[in-house]
């Protein structure tokens, strides 16, 4: 079944020229030229991905996903005119998925949307023993995408998802910035440090706000590898 991607900006030529792009790749695309038509979208349900304009006027993309991200992990990639380091590192600590710049290429936004749609997907033929990774109390499903720790869900996103698993499949192993970039981004791919370490900063405010400590340590100088000591404090 085609995939159905939410394309977002408040200028018709460009949401038209990602929407031919997306529907000559076999996906289903559908527009929405603002912030509050992205919302009512969203509610309605039956999305896959939204490709997000940072830059719209009244209700701007970063609000757009704040509020989705108060309910869902749905693969966001941002769309800007911008191309400032601080600009890309807000919308990773808000919950952005990926980050393209205007003007950009359609055919490299489409390998974008496909490759966060291959992380985000479910994978086929997975052997059942290893389909769930645990450690202490955190459990991961990667058949589900589902992230528990103890009792609780935690709600993470794509990437956020692919990093957390690479470290729980590796417990002892201590991963550099750029192996976890690699994991999560897919290799040739070049993202700075301060984006990894946004992604690990969501990650363990997302477990400490459930409760968790120690869930990520990091090993100064070389990286970060999963907590010796996973649990809820108290």
């Amino acid at each position: 079944m085609a995939q159905r991607i939410l394309v977002v900006d408040d200028e018709p030529h460009i949401r038209d020229v990602i929407c031919f792009a997306l529907e000559r790749a076999n996906l289903i695309s559908t527009a929405a030229r603002n912030g509050a038509e992205a919302i009512a979208a969203f509610r309605r349900g039956n999305i896959d991905l939204i490709i997000l304009d940072i830059g719209m006027p009244d209700m701007d993309g970063l609000e757009v996903c704040r509020q989705i991200r108060k309910s869902s992990g749905l693969p966001i990639l941002f769309l800007s005119a911008r191309d400032e380091e601080i600009d890309r590192v807000l919308g990773f600590e808000i919950g952005g998925d990926d980050y393209v710049t205007k003007p950009f290429s359609p055919r490299e936004l489409v390998a974008r949307v496909k490759a966060i749609l291959k992380r985000s997907g479910n994978e086929t033929g997975l052997d059942k023993r290893h389909a769930t990774l645990v450690a202490g109390e955190l459990s991961l499903d990667r058949r589900g995408r589902t992230v528990t720790l103890g009792d609780s869900a935690v709600m993470m996103t794509a990437l956020e998802f692919a990093i957390l698993e690479t470290l729980l499949s590796h417990r002892d192993m201590v991963f550099s910035r750029e192996q976890l970039m690699e994991a999560a981004y897919g290799p040739n791919t070049y993202v700075s440090d301060r984006t990894i370490d946004s992604h690990i900063r969501n990650i363990r405010a997302k477990f400490s706000t459930a409760g968790g400590s120690g869930i990520i340590a990091t090993v100064h100088g070389v990286g970060f590898k999963l907590g010796g000591d996973i649990g809820r404090k108290g």
